[in-house]
This record gives structure tokens, C-alpha cells and sequence, in this order.
């Protein structure tokens, strides 16, 4: 299907989404908890979406947004709390509010897939 960049810095969250990722058949690609290898991944690495935390330990995730959409990436963000997390400018991003199941995933996924 298609490949992902997952941005998480629970471990125990990202190993949830990239399982329930691989159970809806796409590949992780890359994976970040900071702030530094996130920036890394979103600059230097192929992928076709990503799934981002919008707070990676007390850092916003608000440059790595940035870089995804000068590359023309979709992504989603993830947030345990609601829409009010997101950066300016970023509203119109898909949000998935944690925890999220399966199939809340699915949709988002095809929303961003739909939108590329």
C-alpha cells in the first residue's frame, strides 16, 4: 500500500500505530520520538504520508508540519488533546485524537491518500 513516516515519542503509542499501520497493510518507513530525528526523517527520507504527535516531549512538532508541506507530503496529526494542540495554520490537517482505534485510522488514511 503505501509507506509512512511515524512520529511518536510514546513508545508504547508508536508500537501501537505502527501495528495497527501494518494490519492496514502500509510499511513504516522511518519512525522519530524527537524533535531532531523527526526534522531528519521529514527532510531526508521517501515516504508517502506521515502520522504526526504534535508534541514531542515539550517540543512542538510545528517544523516538522512545516517541512512536510514545502515537500508536499499529507500527514495527520495525533494529539491526546483535541484539536486545540494544533499549530496556526495547520487546522486543516487531519487530526487523530489519541487513544484512536483502527478504524479511525483507516479513515484518516484515506482521507490523506484522497487529498494527494
Amino acid at each position: 500500500m503505501a509507506s509512512v513516516l511515524l512520529i511518536e515519542d510514546e513508545a508504547l503509542i508508536q508500537m501501537m500505530i505502527a501495528d495497527m499501520l501494518a494490519e492496514l497493510g502500509h510499511t513504516v518507513v522511518a519512525e522519530a520520538s524527537d524533535l531532531p530525528s523527526a526534522l531528519e526523517h521529514a527532510t531526508n527520507t521517501e515516504f508517502d504520508f506521515a502520522v504526526l504527535d504534535v508534541l514531542l516531549g515539550r517540543a512542538s512538532s510545528e517544523p516538522v508540519a512545516v517541512i512536510l508541506t514545502e515537500r508536499n507530503i499529507p500527514f495527520a496529526f495525533a494529539s491526546g488533546y483535541g484539536a486545540e494542540g494544533i499549530p496556526d495554520g495547520f487546522q486543516d490537517r487531519p487530526l487523530l485524537t489519541k487513544p484512536f482505534q483502527i478504524d479511525q485510522l483507516e479513515r484518516c488514511i484515506a482521507k490523506l491518500i484522497d487529498r494527494s
